[in-house]
């Protein structure tokens, strides 16, 4: 079973192929999804909601994405882990990034994703690409400028922002991004991104002709429900079935019919 790489990633768009991605935050689940055959997967910022209970994904730091990360790593054997770098773990100045991100590889990560554009962003991903450190770029909605956005707006839907989306792409491309996300933009115009591209396009909530999809665990197994995105479908019912459990446990406890004999130790006679 050979290990998901760059190479692999690359490949797919080149052979016309699909690769899938979905975020996991813990050993259990990066095990499951590893055994499922997913391809990509990306310990997201997104645990900051779900797993932690805070309001949105800045309020997370690079001590708990290592945490998470090492835990995700050591439950994987084919797919690729990707760390998400959190909110200004990478934005004060390329030494400081360079040190983060090079934690998060320590941490288990064979690569990360950091969000955004712009001049220093495309130093950046350089600098990572010349380290040796494979990169997913995001572009389109970013969560992380979530304050500067105003709100959950859909990227790239005019002509002239679908060519500003391209160009960024393209320098991220030159930069030696090896991926990138696409979120919250129209289908057709990630696809005309998608075909102006030599490197694979991820969809988050972007449309079927990208090369590759990603959603957030929690929302595919129906998990979590403060909010459901759009473009998120529900494979399952996983809160339901943890409360059913819960609930039966709770009353077997209280009735007197857990433990039974065969979950009980006995002394000697």
């Amino acid at each position: 079973m050979k290990k998901v790489n760059t190479k692999y990633i690359r490949e797919t768009k080149l052979q016309g192929k699909k690769f899938s991605a979905l975020t996991a935050y813990d050993f259990s689940t990066a095990q499951i999804l590893d055994e499922a055959g997913i391809d990509i997967i990306l310990v997201g910022d997104s645990l900051a909601m779900v797993a932690l209970g805070y309001e949105n994904t800045n309020s997370i730091g690079m001590d708990e994405m290592k945490i998470f990360t090492k835990a995700v790593a050591k439950g994987v054997s084919r797919a690729m882990v990707v760390c998400d770098m959190p909110f200004m773990s990478y934005h004060s100045d390329i030494s400081t990034a360079i040190t983060n991100i090079g934690e998060a590889i320590k941490a288990g990560a064979n690569a990360v994703k950091i969000e955004g554009s712009g001049e220093y962003i495309y130093s950046l991903v350089k600098r990572c690409t010349e380290f040796g450190i494979p990169v997913i770029s995001h572009i389109g909605f970013t969560p992380q400028a979530i304050n500067a956005i105003g709100g959950r707006y859909i990227q790239g839907k005019t002509f002239d922002a679908t060519q500003e989306l391209l160009a960024q792409a393209k320098k991220l491309e030159e930069a030696g991004a090896f991926a990138i996300v696409l979120e919250m933009v129209p289908e057709e115009n990630a696809k005309y991104i998608t075909e102006n591209l030599s490197i694979p396009t991820i969809s988050c909530g972007a449309g079927k002709f990208c090369d590759g999809q990603v959603l957030v665990c929690d929302d595919v197994f129906g998990k979590f429900n403060r909010f459901k995105p759009k473009f998120a479908r529900r494979y399952g019912d996983m809160r339901k079935l943890i409360y059913d459990c819960a609930q039966q446990y709770d009353n077997d406890v209280k009735t007197g019919n857990f433990p039974n004999d065969d979950e009980v130790f006995h002394t000697d006679k």
